[in-house]
């Protein structure tokens, strides 16, 4: 027993990374560590257990049996040092330290700029750092301190604030316009060149929901990327859709009328509860539920 009395965390660490990843390289790079520094975690407690709890392969790294019946704790112990790390963070009293916040690609790119440069002019002892990401971070694991999401999140331990909602529209460059004329049903979509997605599926079934036969063959360009995509809409590529609070304020496109309301988006604030006590969290928080709002043209 006293092998697991002793256990560094950072070995714990290292064989999660490692089993979850399937290799020491995007471990290494997940946790931000040397390859070589990985290799020398996994045979630490491997040594200190007693066990072998890889095998070695020549395509990555594959858990034994014993490593597997290990992952559960692993993880036990994970969640409950994140449990600790959240529970000491939200006892800070300071103005002052590092807010991170994640928010998709877009709101990254045309929104949070703004708001975030008028918010470290209010709160100049606070750091800000953005993740723009369309993948959801994890809050309970400290990926970020503060959310901005398009949906609900319905993780327990986290507090959430509806902003409102964000309208959708279609958007075409003049010189498209120019040079193809003016949909003016959702049936005309089907002559004219349309900017979508790639592998995501959200601009697909949204059409589809209403009555459009949508399928990825339609579009002419495809994108996951959406600051690349709506560059290809002002660049004249095609129509393509995003929110009106951006298109309506660029004097390159033109928002086109199909007849038929587009869906909105919402737009949630998200954070864990222990950090949203901190003080800075909550500042940071405070301003952004303020800004965003006119920012983005929500309605209520």
């Amino acid at each position: 027993m006293d092998a697991f009395h002793s256990l560094d965390w950072s070995l714990v660490q290292a064989f999660l990374s490692v089993a979850e990843t399937g290799s020491l390289s995007a471990a290494a790079r997940a946790l931000g560590r040397s390859q070589p520094t990985l290799g020398r975690q996994i045979r630490a407690i491997e040594d200190q257990l007693g066990v072998e709890l890889f095998h070695r392969q020549a395509r990555g790294l594959v858990l034994t049996d014993t490593g597997a019946a290990l992952i559960g704790p692993a993880r036990q112990m994970r969640a409950a040092a994140n449990a600790m790390a959240l529970a000491a963070a939200g006892r800070e009293q300071r103005l002052e330290g590092s807010v991170r916040i994640t928010a998709s690609v877009a709101v990254s790119v045309w929104h949070l700029p703004r708001v975030l440069a008028a918010i470290r002019r209010q709160e100049p002892r606070i750091a800000l750092e953005l993740v723009p990401s369309d993948r959801s971070s994890n809050l309970l694991y400290r990926e970020a301190d503060i959310a901005l999401r398009m949906y609900r999140p319905t993780q327990q331990d986290l507090i959430t604030r509806h902003l409102g909602d964000t309208a959708i529209g279609a958007f075409a460059a003049h010189s498209y316009i120019e040079r193809r004329g003016l949909p003016a049903t959702p049936a005309d979509l089907a002559l004219h060149d349309i900017i979508g997605q790639d592998r995501e599926t959200l601009l697909i079934e949204g059409m589809q929901s209403y009555g459009i036969p949508a399928s990825r063959e339609m579009f002419a360009f495809r994108c996951d990327d959406v600051a690349t995509g709506w560059e290809l809409v002002r660049a004249g590529a095609g129509i393509g859709f995003a929110q009106r609070s951006l298109g309506q304020r660029d004097p390159l496109v033109r928002e086109l009328d199909f007849g038929i309301a587009l869906p909105t988006l919402p737009v949630w604030l998200t954070a864990h509860e222990a950090m949203r006590r901190t003080p800075r969290v909550r500042r940071v928080w405070d301003l952004l539920a303020d800004a965003l709002v006119p920012a983005m043209d929500l309605t209520r």
